[in-house]
C-alpha cells in the first residue's frame, strides 16, 4: 500500500536512475494532474513536475463546484454544458468521499423570469440524462423562507430547487496526484522546467529542470512535452520561440469570500442568477463557513498569488445585502482569496471575460510542444483525455484507449458517515484508516492542534494528520498544509496565523529542518495569510 503515497524522496531516486520519458507534463494543477493520469493509466511512462505545490495556484481557488454550468447554458453554450453535466457525473462515481449532491436554490422574483429559469433548468437536468443528480422542482415563497430564513423576501414570488455538485479541489488534486503514482506515474512539486530541450530539426524531447529544494538541475528527456501550466503558459510557449500569433491567453480573476455561517445557515445553496452587472453569484455552504462568490475581473499581469481587489470585495458584499437580512461588512470576513482562470481569446476579440468561452484548446507548435488551454475543473477529465490522445498522434505511440471514465480515484473506498465528526474525516477517504493508526501508535497525535473546543470544523484539526500530509501528500511549507491540505487559510486566515508555529514545529522534525527554517516558514506565512484577512 505504503507505494501509493507521494514520497517526494522516493520521486527523486527514480527520476536520477530513469532519464527518458514518453510524456513530461509542466504543471501540477487539475488539467495537468489530470493529464498525468490519464497517460500513466494508460501505461505511458510519465513525469508530472510543478514548480510550487500541486493546486497551488487556479485549482485551489474554485467556487468549490462540479457543475454544468448554469451560466453557460444561458449563453447558449449547449456542448460545453453537455459534457460539464457528463463529467460531473463520472465524478461522482469516481471520487464519493469528495464530490457530492448539493441542492440549489434560485429565487425568483418575477413571473416571468421563473418561467425563464424553470425552462433552462429542465434543459439542464434533461441534458445530463442518465447521469442526472435530481430532479428540478418549484418552491413556493413559504417554502423558501423556511430553507433559506435570511433571504430578503421583499417581492420574493418562491423559488427553483435544482441539484449541481460541490467538492474540494485540492484534496481531490491529491487524490488523482495518488491515482497517478498507483498507475506508475511520477509527480514532483517545487520542481521548476527553466528551459526546453531541443534535437532533431529543432524538436522539443524533454526539458531542463531545477529541483528548488536542493538547487540541483536536471535534463530531462522524453518523446513528449505538454505544457499544462494554466495562466502561465506563455511563459513555456516563450521558450519555444512559438507563440501562437492567432491566440492569447485572457486571465480573468474570480474572487470569493468566506463568512461565518450565521449570515447564511442553509445547508442548501443559493444562486443568484443576475448581478448587477450580468453576472451570477454563488452562495455555498463549505466546510461549516459559508463561500459567497465570485467575481470576473481583467487582468493584464498574471501572478501567482493574486489579491483579492476592494471593487470585487465590495460587489459581492453589496450584493449578498440585496438578497438577504443580514449585511455583513468588511470585518465579517473570515478569508478572502482570488484565483486566475485562463481564458483563451483571439488576439482580435474584444470580448468582456464573461463572455469568454470556457472551451479547452489544444496547441501544437511546430515543434511539437502541445499546450492545453482553458477548460474548468468539472471537465478535467475529458480535458486530459483530448490532451493524451494528441500526445499519441504527435508522438506516434501505440495507440491505447483512455479508463478514467470508470477509474475509481485514490480514497472513494470509506466508512459510511452518519455526524459532523464523521464527516469531517470523509475527505480523507480510506486514509482515514491510516491516519487513525499514527494516532494509535501514538495518542499524542490525536491532540487538536486547537485549545479552542468549539464545535467546528477547525477544532478537529489534528497533529497526526499534518504528520501524514508531509510524509505521504508531499506538503514542503507550512502553506501546503494550511491552504491546501487543511483548507484552513481558505476558511479561517486569522486562525490559520495562529497554530502556525504549531505547524512549522511538527513539519520541522518530519522533514529534518532546523529553528531557522522553523522561524522562517512561520513569518512567510503569515506576509501570505494577510492578504486573506480582512478582520
Amino acid at each position: 500500500m505504503m507505494k501509493d503515497f507521494l514520497n517526494r524522496d522516493k520521486f527523486l531516486k527514480i527520476l536520477e536512475n530513469e532519464n527518458f520519458w514518453d510524456i513530461i507534463i509542466i504543471g501540477g494543477g487539475a488539467t495537468g494532474i489530470g493529464i498525468a493520469l490519464d497517460s500513466s493509466s494508460r501505461g505511458y511512462k510519465t513525469l508530472l513536475l510543478e514548480q510550487s505545490d500541486f493546486s497551488k495556484a487556479t485549482s485551489s481557488r474554485s467556487t468549490k463546484l462540479i457543475h454544468g454550468g448554469i451560466r453557460y447554458l444561458a449563453q447558449g453554450n449547449i456542448k460545453l454544458v453537455f459534457e460539464a453535466l457528463r463529467e460531473r457525473g463520472y465524478l461522482l462515481k469516481n471520487a464519493p468521499h469528495l464530490v457530492r449532491k448539493q441542492k440549489f436554490i434560485i429565487p425568483v422574483f418575477s413571473w416571468k423570469m421563473g418561467i425563464f429559469y424553470w425552462t433552462g433548468l429542465k434543459l439542464y437536468e434533461w441534458l445530463s440524462g442518465s447521469l442526472s443528480f435530481g430532479k428540478s422542482k418549484f418552491l413556493s415563497k413559504n417554502e423558501i423562507i423556511k430553507i433559506i430564513p435570511e433571504i430578503n423576501n421583499h417581492k420574493l414570488k418562491g423559488g427553483i430547487l435544482y441539484y449541481d455538485g460541490q467538492f474540494d479541489d485540492s484534496r481531490l488534486a491529491i487524490n488523482l496526484a495518488q491515482t497517478c503514482v498507483q498507475h506508475g506515474g511520477i509527480l514532483l512539486n517545487y520542481f521548476k522546467v527553466k528551459n526546453l530541450i531541443k534535437k532533431n530539426k529543432n524538436k522539443v524531447s524533454g526539458v531542463i529542470a531545477c529541483d528548488i529544494e536542493t538547487k540541483k538541475e536536471y535534463s530531462i528527456l522524453s518523446k513528449i512535452v505538454i505544457n499544462a501550466t494554466g495562466v502561465f503558459s506563455d511563459s513555456i510557449l516563450k521558450m519555444d520561440n512559438n507563440l501562437d500569433s492567432s491566440l492569447s491567453i485572457q486571465p480573468s480573476q474570480g474572487t470569493h469570500i468566506v463568512l461565518n455561517k450565521s449570515f447564511f445557515s442553509s445547508k442548501n445553496a443559493i444562486v443568484i442568477p443576475k448581478t448587477s452587472d450580468e453576472r451570477i453569484l454563488f452562495c455555498v455552504p463549505w466546510y461549516d463557513h459559508v463561500l459567497v462568490g465570485t467575481t470576473d475581473t481583467f487582468l493584464k499581469k498574471t501572478v501567482i498569488d493574486p489579491i483579492p481587489l476592494e471593487e470585487e470585495i465590495d460587489f459581492i458584499l453589496q450584493t449578498f445585502k440585496k438578497y438577504f437580512i443580514f449585511f455583513p461588512e468588511k470585518k465579517d470576513i473570515l478569508s478572502a482569496f482570488s484565483g486566475l482562470r485562463p481564458l483563451f481569446i483571439s488576439k482580435d476579440n474584444k470580448n468582456k471575460t464573461k463572455d469568454i468561452s470556457r472551451n479547452h484548446k489544444l496547441i501544437v507548435s511546430t515543434s511539437g510542444l502541445i499546450s492545453i488551454i482553458g477548460g474548468k475543473w468539472t471537465t478535467y477529465r475529458k480535458m486530459a483525455e483530448d490532451t493524451v490522445n494528441k500526445a499519441i498522434e504527435i508522438g506516434k505511440f501505440n495507440n491505447k484507449p483512455s479508463i478514467t471514465k470508470n477509474l475509481k480515484i485514490y480514497g472513494s473506498n470509506f466508512f459510511s458517515y452518519n455526524n459532523e465528526y464523521d464527516l469531517y474525516w470523509k475527505k480523507y477517504g480510506e486514509d482515514e484508516w491510516n491516519i487513525k493508526k499514527l494516532i494509535k501508535k501514538n495518542p499524542f497525535l490525536g491532540n487538536t492542534l486547537f485549545s479552542n473546543k468549539k464545535s467546528d470544523y477547525s477544532s478537529l484539526c489534528t497533529e497526526a494528520e499534518v504528520i501524514w500530509m508531509v510524509r505521504y501528500e508531499m506538503a514542503r511549507t507550512i502553506e501546503d498544509v494550511l491552504a491546501r491540505r487543511f483548507r484552513l487559510l481558505f476558511l479561517n486566515a486569522k486562525k490559520s496565523i495562529e497554530i502556525a508555529p504549531k505547524i512549522a514545529n511538527l513539519m520541522a522534525k518530519e522533514l529534518s529542518r532546523d529553528k531557522k527554517w522553523e522561524k522562517s516558514q512561520v513569518n512567510s506565512f503569515k506576509k501570505l495569510a494577510m492578504k486573506y484577512y480582512y478582520s
